[in-house]
Order: C-alpha cells, then sequence, then structure tokens
C-alpha cells in the first residue's frame, strides 16, 4: 500500500502568464505558496485483476482505458500500471471548482503513488512535467503549468516559464521571521462559489493577444513580489497583489463579479494591503494579505465567508507510507 500527501496551493502573483501561448514568447513568471492542505492518494494491491476508483464515485473497470476519470487513466498508462489495483484519492477541501488547484495536485499525487506502487523514485520536477504532460497534453485542460510545480515542489515558489518550453524553479528562502510574517499575513476566505476554471482559461487564451500589458505587468509584479521577499520585505507581496488583481480581472469576463469585487473592495477599506480570487477567478477562495492589527476589522466586514486557516508547506508531494508485501503468500 503507498500513501501520497500532496499539498494544494495559492497562487500570489503572475497567475495566466503561464498559459503555453503567452509564456513561449513572452516569457512567464509566477510567486506561488504550497499551504497546509492536501490531496491523498491511496493505492493498493488488489486480489484480482480489476481496477477500482474510489473518488466522488466509485467506478470498476476491467481495462484502464474503460476509466471515465481520466487523469487516473492517463496516470495509470503513465507509470505502466495496468491492472489489480485500488485507488483512493481524499481531499482535505472539497475540490471541484476551488481555485487552490486540486486538480493537478490530485495529478502529481497519483503520479507519485503509482511510481512507487512500481518500486520507482521520481523527482519533483519530474513529476510536475509528468502531471502537465498529462493535464495539458493528453487531457487537453486549457491550463497553466504552475500549480503543477508548486504541488510538486512545496515552499514559497518563484517560477519562470519559457521562452519556449523552459521551466525553472527557485524556491524563496525566508528567515524564520518573514516566514511567520508573510504566513500570520495570509488569509483565505470561501466565496461559497464554485465555478469550473476551464470556461475562464479558455477565453483568457483567446484574449492572450489583446491582453499583453496586463500579461506583461502580471509577470513583473511576479518577480517584484519575489524580489520584495528576498529583500526582506514582506509588505512587497500586500503591494503587488493589490496591483494584480486589477490586471488578472482584465483577463476575462468571468474572473470577476459584483460579489467578488465587493468583497475585495470591503477587504481593502478594512485595511488589507491586497485582496484577490484564487485560481482562474469566477469563485473559489479569496485571498487576502493584511497586517495582524488590521485583521479583525477586516474578518468582520468578510464574516459572510467561511474562513480557511492556512499556513506555508515548506514541502511538495512526499509518500507518507509505503508498504510493499505480496498479498498471495
Amino acid at each position: 500500500m503507498i500513501i501520497t500527501q500532496t499539498p494544494l496551493r495559492v497562487g500570489l502573483v503572475g497567475g495566466g502568464t503561464d498559459l503555453p501561448a503567452y509564456y513561449r514568447e513572452h516569457g512567464g513568471r509566477v510567486l506561488n505558496a504550497a499551504i497546509d492542505k492536501y490531496v491523498y492518494v491511496v493505492v493498493k494491491q488488489r486480489f484480482d485483476n480489476d481496477i477500482y476508483v474510489n473518488y466522488s464515485k466509485k467506478e470498476i473497470v476491467s481495462r484502464v482505458e474503460d476509466l471515465e476519470h481520466e487523469l487516473v487513466r492517463e496516470a495509470l498508462h503513465m507509470a505502466g500500471v495496468r491492472g489489480g489495483v485500488e485507488i483512493t484519492t481524499l481531499a482535505d477541501i472539497p475540490s471541484a471548482g476551488s481555485g487552490l488547484g486540486s486538480s493537478s495536485s490530485v495529478t502529481v499525487g497519483l503520479l507519485h503513488a503509482l511510481f512507487a506502487y512500481q518500486g520507482k523514485q521520481v523527482c519533483a520536477e519530474d513529476l510536475a512535467e509528468r502531471a502537465c504532460a498529462i493535464e495539458i497534453d493528453r487531457c487537453r485542460k486549457p491550463i497553466g503549468k504552475q500549480d503543477q510545480y508548486a504541488a510538486a515542489f512545496g515552499g514559497i515558489c518563484d517560477i519562470r516559464f519559457g521562452p519556449g518550453d523552459r521551466v525553472v524553479v527557485d524556491q524563496v528562502a525566508l528567515s524564520p521571521g518573514d516566514r511567520r510574517q508573510v504566513q500570520e499575513e495570509l488569509l483565505l476566505f470561501y466565496t461559497g462559489i464554485t465555478r469550473s476554471a476551464d470556461t475562464i482559461l479558455s477565453e483568457q487564451n483567446a484574449n492572450i493577444a489583446d491582453k499583453l500589458p496586463q500579461l506583461h505587468q502580471l509577470r513583473d509584479l511576479a518577480g517584484e513580489a519575489a524580489g520584495g521577499l528576498r529583500a526582506g520585505d514582506v509588505s512587497a507581496l500586500g503591494t503587488a497583489l493589490a496591483k494584480s488583481w486589477q490586471a488578472k480581472r482584465a483577463l476575462a469576463s468571468g474572473v470577476s463579479n459584483g460579489q467578488i469585487d465587493e468583497a475585495v473592495e470591503a477587504a481593502l477599506a478594512a485595511g488589507a494591503s491586497g485582496a484577490k480570487v484564487t485560481g482562474a477567478g469566477g469563485g473559489g477562495f479569496l485571498l487576502v494579505t493584511c497586517p495582524v492589527e488590521n485583521q479583525r476589522v477586516v474578518r468582520e466586514k468578510l464574516s459572510g465567508m467561511k474562513e480557511l486557516p492556512i499556513k506555508l508547506e515548506p514541502v511538495g508531494s512526499r509518500v507518507m507510507f509505503n508498504v510493499h508485501r505480496d498479498i498471495w503468500s
């Protein structure tokens, strides 16, 4: 039996510049942080040769090709597992439309578990690249690449994409005091709105040629925030996040709505340094950066939303349990 734990993430600054249609020509940059909320994948050998998959529904099939869950299906193909296995996925929060990168965390965790099941060790870079290949190339999802790398590497990741297909991950090392301050100032609130990111991202992809100024700004703000954090200026994150929201909401019509705009404005008026919706937008979670002394008022203004307490997660996907035994012996 193999059990993997893979973190979810909050995109801080630069989202949208990780889409291949942008970064291959212009180069993208994203600042991303893994959090202490996880996807768990359990892979267990079975006595029979069927494939059992347990998620929000249960599938039992004799062939990999017959699986409806496309991420599981393609991960099994990629890892070379053909049958005699039971797979269960679990998450700390509901995965649909959260904006916390759950789909990519599932894919990374699946691959990690299945390769461990095969007795193979895979590095974080390889896990992220393979997860991108499954989601973008095989399943044709109109998504970017930041979530897969954040899930595989953990920590606060300064990720550069392109030009071309090159991806470089630099983790932002903070002093203990700065790390504690960043963690204390990050607040996450559930908007109560679930949405499919695919529709928004498809529109973003179609709009790239017309939105180059906003995308260039998002890319550069990610660099400013990363540089500020490395220099010990924690306030640089809130400043960049506030500026990035105005650019991000212009990328596609579904990124924001009246309820989200009101929540962002209320948080800023109450003393937050920045606020934005995580992920592609349109719903999911509202990420707020706020000095500790202003947080009580911000929470009061956003009391209609359920808060999800978070901490930074320094470690990416990992195998938590690995026991190999022959069930026929």
